[in-house]
């Protein structure tokens, strides 16, 4: 294939080699000095699939949550100046998380830098650190035959480098990659500059470098003895479990941890860890993935009469008290003693206790509470099923609510807990379920403020694909979260609502109404559960209206359960 002009020789070679590389999903937000790329992309959809987004943060958390169930790469597309910038927050999620996104962001020449030019400033590493690799690609430009085979195959070292970046496959965690790519006019495919080479790479399609599969470190083994509890965050896996179930100790798994299945698991574990009774004898925790749901765990890490053991995942090690003594890319138990069992069934009764004095005391309130919404939504999940969290209490109520998944019946639930911010979930959920099309069923739970936050993810073209996917939205108008925290206190009260509780008034269902989403507005649990029993296909959101004025007193009366099992 012999393009007519040096710009869209480099686009078609840079969006050809990603493909060579794996890359099946591209996320495009139009734009004029991405032409050639935008060309290039919809030229391949014979073999990725093309999502467009008229906002470039949407586009970014919408290739986050693609590439975050589907475990590849997706290439995201922006045009120049404020474009860019508009990814950083996807792309600090994705760095923190470890998930694999290639960004092609367009730009002027250099030359016009500094000039004063339209839509031209620095984009040269404008993400800083939170990229594992970025390069600065120059103009492409016609000449001899040689010269311009010689740009083909630096285009097509570089898709392939960055591809293999992305993964962690040539060293390092997995995560965004950034190429910065000048383009010249013309910027179409039609008209012709000079160009005169085919683009040719290697034979039968294959990718320009193919890394090799990442070494398998050899587990170290961990010594019987202290009392250990397995912590397990988002990302952890299958492994936390196994160490649990074989050694005997105690799972204290977040929801999107990807470990929370199984008999080691404890459900209350949030609120069994400010039992001194209990927590305070711990001696020593493992730490798979990145948890992040709560104070106790922090106060858990941090203390210096408890050692601290390090996993290493696609997210890094954790180690927020400072205290871990040791990090390691992997650790075996050397068995199960009857010390250990004693250890893990004094946590396992503890915990059925406190979830049968939880549940009965949700059964007595009148009204829905969240805590209840969070337990339907998570009971709605069928094997095979997905379910996206949102950040601020969503998670957390999930957390409390969910007892254990079956091991092997293949749940997914995630979240965005890199940074555990509420931008972008709408699209978040919407590129998770895009991501995992094999799902027997995909959901999601949000704040209200999340779903506002992002209520522009539901704005799609009428080409774009629609997944389906049942959003439920915990409505008490406005941020609860912080009615639990010091600021929520009696002596704040004449500020709360105007500084944190931030009441929004906003009619979801005039708002669904506006992009054509169906909406149901439910206020009890038998209304809920009538509405995640009945879902309509395609994008749904379902209003769950719930008071946010007993908040502070509900979560205090759930903490004191502990003192009374």
């Amino acid at each position: 294939m012999t393009p007519a002009n040096a710009s869209t020789a480099m686009a078609t070679v840079l969006v050809d080699e990603l493909v060579r590389c794996g890359v099946r999903e591209l996320v495009l937000a139009p734009g004029s000095r991405s032409a050639a790329l935008a060309f290039a992309a919809y030229a391949a959809q014979d073999r990725l699939r093309l999502h467009t987004r008229i906002d470039e943060r949407s586009a970014g958390f919408l290739a986050l949550g693609i590439a975050r169930t589907s475990k590849r790469p997706v290439v995201v597309v922006t045009t120049s100046g404020t474009a860019v910038a508009n990814l950083h927050p996807a792309v600090l999620e994705a760095s923190h998380a470890g998930v694999p996104l290639v960004l092609l962001t367009a730009d002027r020449p250099a030359r016009l830098r500094g000039t004063n030019a339209n839509q031209t400033t620095d984009q040269v590493r404008i993400f800083g650190t939170a990229v594992r690799h970025d390069a600065d690609v120059p103009s492409a430009h016609p000449g001899s035959g040689p010269a311009e085979v010689r740009q083909v195959v630096a285009w097509r070292a570089l898709a392939a480098r960055a591809a293999a970046v992305s993964r962690g496959r040539v060293g390092g965690r997995p995560g965004p990659v950034h190429l910065n790519v000048q383009f010249e006019e013309p910027l179409t495919p039609g008209a012709g500059d000079g160009w005169g080479s085919a683009l040719d790479g290697r034979i039968e399609q294959q990718p320009w470098m193919l890394p090799g599969k990442p070494l398998r470190a050899q587990p170290e083994d961990l010594d019987d003895g202290p009392r250990t509890v397995v912590l397990a965050g988002e990302d952890a896996g299958p492994p936390a479990r196994t160490l649990a179930e074989d050694a005997g100790w105690p799972l204290l798994a977040d929801p999107t941890s990807g470990s929370r299945t199984g008999d080691a698991v404890i459900r209350t574990y949030r609120l069994l860890l400010a039992d001194d009774e209990l927590a305070g004898r711990v001696q020593r925790v493992v730490v798979f993935g990145h948890p992040t749901l709560s104070r106790p765990v922090t106060r858990l890490l941090a203390r210096d009469d408890v050692e601290v053991v390090a996993v290493t995942g696609p997210s890094g090690w954790t180690d927020s008290g400072l205290q871990a003594s040791r990090v390691v890319d992997g650790v075996v138990a050397t068995g199960s003693t009857t010390e250990e069992d004693v250890w893990r069934e004094e946590w396992r009764a503890r915990d059925a206790e406190l979830s049968r004095r939880l549940d009965a005391l949700l059964a007595g309130h009148e009204a829905m509470t969240p805590q209840q919404v969070a337990g339907a939504v998570s009971a709605a999940v069928p094997p095979g099923g997905l379910l996206f969290v949102g950040a601020s209490n969503p998670i957390r109520d999930l957390d409390l609510m969910v007892a254990r998944y079956g091991v092997g019946d293949r749940r997914m639930v995630v979240g965005n807990r890199g940074l555990s911010g509420i931008d972008g979930s709408v699209s978040s959920a919407l590129g998770a379920a895009l991501g995992r099309p094999h799902s027997t069923r995909s959901l999601a739970l949000l704040g209200d403020v999340t779903f506002l936050h992002d209520g522009n993810g539901l704005v799609l073209g009428p080409d774009e694909e629609r997944p389906d996917l049942t959003i439920v939205v915990v409505n008490d108008d406005g941020g609860s979260i912080f009615a639990s925290l010091e600021q929520g206190s009696e002596q704040y009260a004449a500020s709360y609502d105007r500084l944190f509780g931030t009441p929004h008034r906003v009619d979801l269902a005039s708002l669904c109404a506006a992009t054509r989403t169906p909406h149901w507005r439910v206020g009890s649990l038998e209304e809920l559960r009538h509405a995640l029993a009945s879902p309509v296909g395609g994008i749904e959101v379902v209003e769950a209206v719930v008071d946010r004025a007993d908040r502070r007193r509900l979560d205090a009366e759930i903490r004191a359960l502990v003192d009374r099992t």
